[in-house]
């Protein structure tokens, strides 16, 4: 090979010929490098839905209508139409056509005017990204752009290109603009006669525009009809068809579903021209609906706005994401996306604390809970209905959403544990706030989003398994021809998303967030039809659906919840006013459930009742009634219960003490004093104190123990149970006015056997009263010392701070 080259280079003209040739394509590369292509112009956004149909399209960044065409969009009728009419040599030339520029100058110049043109594809292509005059030098431009075109894009890149820039008046660029502003179709959709429409318009955009001056379109698609019939391009029979094909098309609006995802894919997708959602049409057209018709009924309560997102629990795909009750009402903050808005959760995430203490072993259904006044460190929490219900099962409480068995669990499960569970779940206020949050977050004391709440009662469907939603399903392919085709050519590294944003997350793994077993045990409390938010007259029609569901109502009733699920879907509402004004009728269960149950129907109409199976980790076993704990000796009732063999409680119940007392039941004795004979044993109420104080208060009958033998010399040890101060809290600091009567109030709780308390001041006796008795003073400036004793000689004391102003 060497011999044969230094044979040949020995031929001057050969070397000549070579080195030219090495030469100009050098040169070639350098004018490359040194005058780039123009750079892409911006192409129009456009968000589908699951099933590749439009939901929403937005203008390009200069106002233009541009949309990208895929190539598996360019169907071999379009292709052959388009290259017959405007380059019939388009897969045989470099970009420039030798033969068709002779031809062209020959005319040009033997008629002394300009009677034929000699452009490529490519070369329009090149004069569509860099508009130039039509002159002879602004032609030579366009070749060389052209060779610069087929050096960087492949023959079909160059077709897409042009069908992605054809001009077809006003502010229409592309086929796949004009396809879906005027046939409201996808070019894959388009007939002969509607392809050849869109083939003859760009040559003449502003004279053939169509809607406008239809007749003239049709003249001049029909003359290429015709044409197509005299070459053989398609069969006769299709060309027939195609000419007696009316043409009385008019501009459309482009699509506007769902725009409040529409909006935050292009934003967290930015210079991708085609996002694909997984939002289902009808679906998300139902929703749409049925929210619009919701709050327009709600308007005269003085109610303005809701929000919906459906969510399937199988493909944890988003199918309906509804903002607002109308995008377009600017005077209701109709642009505000109420799926992503921070509100306040009120109870929708007790659930969650109830499956946190089943797994760490807390409690059981059956588990008793008193719902009496309580005070920590001077927060007092109280139920929606500001009503009191004394013992209760935890399966009762979580049922009825009852706010003081709430906190009592969340004390006990650790505020900070419970936060951690939160994190794990996505809510991002709650990372950011973690901290600052007391015992209140249960009761809506922290900031949560639709999205986050609907992805949390998503995992209960999911046996504890939670995972981010997904919004969109990129493909990875397409994705990588945008970037060739619109970045030309150039490799660009997209920006990793966000977390918690809507990028896809194929494989992405699923959190365990509970156990199954706990997800059960609160599903079949949620579940239950029983229950004070099921709103009136659902009880026993035909439109309540089979589904768990959770409501809640925030503080100053700003904001309504509703969020249920089945096996399929879960379903989050939320409904309020984005102003943040409170609405006194305003409420989870008689505002927001209406809507969840509307859109349960219409997503899950007919849909086979697939219940939830108990897991194979739980057991039954028999507990007391009255505890809700391991039975003794002592409990008659009892009742069968779920636990988690091995993390369930095992503590025996004590709800009843043994006392010995004389015959006459008059007097208690204790171990001291209590008489070889002439006592008996019995057993009495083992009842807490804060639950002795309200049965005092609200005057409950129980067997109270009688008065202790007077004649017992034993003085009882301090740190046996005596009474509990709950108001003042220890350390509490008051500002009180030095010329008022503002006073002090003093309120203990005693266990079952006392009967008289005294109060002191300072170590002075400030008074004597009853256990539930509530004792005012004026309190002195500075630290005072407030002591309570009982009628047993035990007691307990608390420091405040006074201060006058």
């Amino acid at each position: 090979m060497p011999r044969i080259l230094q044979t040949l280079l020995k031929h001057h003209w050969l070397r000549r010929t070579l080195m030219g040739l090495v030469g100009g394509f050098l040169l070639f590369l350098a004018l490359d490098a040194i005058f780039p292509l123009p750079p892409p112009l911006p192409y129009s956004p456009l968000v589908l839905a699951a099933d590749s149909s439009v939901l929403h399209a937005f203008l390009s960044r200069d106002d233009k209508w541009r949309l990208y065409t895929e190539q598996t969009e360019v169907t071999p009728t379009l292709r052959q139409a388009l290259l017959f009419k405007e380059d019939r040599w388009f897969y045989y030339h470099p970009g420039v056509n030798p033969l068709a520029v002779g031809r062209a100058m020959f005319r040009n110049l033997t008629s002394g005017r300009r009677t034929s043109g000699a452009s490529t594809l490519t070369m329009q292509v090149a004069r569509l990204l860099e508009p130039k005059a039509r002159t002879y030098g602004g032609k030579l431009r366009e070749m060389a752009r052209a060779l610069q075109l087929e050096w960087h894009f492949s023959k079909d890149e160059i077709l897409q290109l042009y069908l992605n820039l054809a001009p077809y008046g006003s502010n229409i660029e592309g086929l796949k603009s004009a396809a879906m502003l005027y046939f409201q179709k996808s070019p894959r959709l388009l007939s002969l006669a509607e392809v050849t429409t869109l083939a003859v318009v760009p040559n003449h955009p502003n004279r053939l525009r169509l809607g406008q001056n239809n007749p003239a379109v049709r003249a001049e698609r029909d003359r290429w009809l015709r044409r197509f019939a005299e070459a053989g391009l398609f069969e006769k029979q299709t060309i027939a068809d195609a000419l007696r094909e009316p043409l009385s098309v008019r501009r459309h609006e482009a699509p506007r579903l769902a725009p409040h995802l529409s909006r935050r894919l292009v934003a967290e997708f930015p210079g991708e021209p085609i996002l694909r959602s997984t939002l289902r049409p009808v679906t998300q057209a139902r929703a749409e609906a049925l929210v619009r018709n919701a709050v327009q009924r709600l308007r005269l309560r003085g109610i303005h706005n809701a929000a919906v997102l459906v969510l399937n629990n199988q493909t944890r795909t988003v199918e309906a994401y509804v903002g607002s009750a109308d995008f377009n009402d600017p005077t209701d903050g109709g642009q505000v996306d109420g799926i992503t808005a921070v509100r306040s959760p009120g109870s929708a995430l007790k659930p969650l604390l109830y499956a946190t203490a089943y797994d760490r072993g807390l409690l059981t259904p059956q588990t008793i809970l008193p719902d009496v006044p309580v005070s920590y460190h001077g927060y007092a929490p109280e139920n929606f209905d500001r009503q009191f219900h004394g013992p209760v099962t935890a399966h009762f409480a979580l049922a009825n959403s009852l706010n003081v068995p709430a906190v009592r669990i969340l004390k006990e499960v650790g505020t900070p544990v419970f936060i951690e569970q939160l994190k794990k779940a996505g809510f991002e206020s709650v990372k950011k706030a973690g901290p600052k949050l007391g015992l209140s977050l249960i009761l809506g004391g922290c900031g949560v989003t639709l999205e986050e709440l609907t992805n949390l009662f998503s995992a209960f469907a999911r046996g504890g398994k939670w995972a981010q939603a997904r919004f969109s399903n990129p493909s990875p392919a397409v994705i990588l021809s945008l970037r060739r085709i619109f970045r030309g050519g150039k490799q660009i590294n997209r920006k990793p998303a966000a977390k918690g944003s809507s990028q896809v997350q194929v494989d992405s793994g699923l959190g365990t967030l509970f156990s199954p077993e706990a997800a059960y045990l609160v599903t079949r409390t949620l579940s239950q039809i029983t229950r004070p938010d099921l709103p009136d007259h659902y009880e026993y029609t035909y439109r309540l659906p089979k589904i768990a569901w959770k409501t809640g109502t925030s503080f100053g009733k700003r904001d309504a919840w509703s969020i249920g699920y089945n096996a399929r879907y879960t379903v989050g509402v939320w409904v309020g006013n984005f102003s943040g004004q409170g609405v006194p009728e305003l409420s989870g269960a008689a505002i927001a459930t209406p809507l969840l149950f509307d859109v349960f129907n219409a997503v899950d109409y007919n849909a086979p009742a697939r219940g939830f199976g108990v897991p194979k980790g739980l057991a039954m076993r028999k507990v007391c009634a009255v505890s809700g704990l391991l039975p003794a000796e002592f409990c008659e009732h009892q009742i069968l219960d779920y636990q988690l063999p091995g993390v369930s409680r095992t503590a025996v119940c004590e709800h009843l003490r043994p006392v010995f007392v004389n015959t006459a039941g008059t007097v208690s004795y204790c171990t001291r004093c209590r008489p070889d004979s002439g006592a008996m044993r019995l057993f009495y109420p083992n009842l807490a104190p804060d639950l002795l104080a309200w049965y005092d208060t609200k005057r409950v009958p129980y067997q109270k123990i009688p008065p202790h033998n007077p004649a017992c010399t034993r003085l009882f040890d301090q740190a046996e149970s005596g009474p509990v101060i709950v108001d003042p809290a220890d350390g509490s600091e008051f500002f009180v006015n030095k010329t008022g009567t503002q006073q002090l109030a003093l309120r203990c709780q005693t266990p079952n056997g006392v009967r008289t308390v005294f109060w002191y001041v300072n170590d002075r006796l400030l008074r004597r009263a009853d256990p539930g008795e509530t004792v005012f003073f004026r309190p002195p400036q500075g630290r005072v010392k407030i002591s309570c004793t009982d009628d047993q000689g035990r007691s307990r004391d608390v420091w405040v701070v006074v201060r006058w102003q």
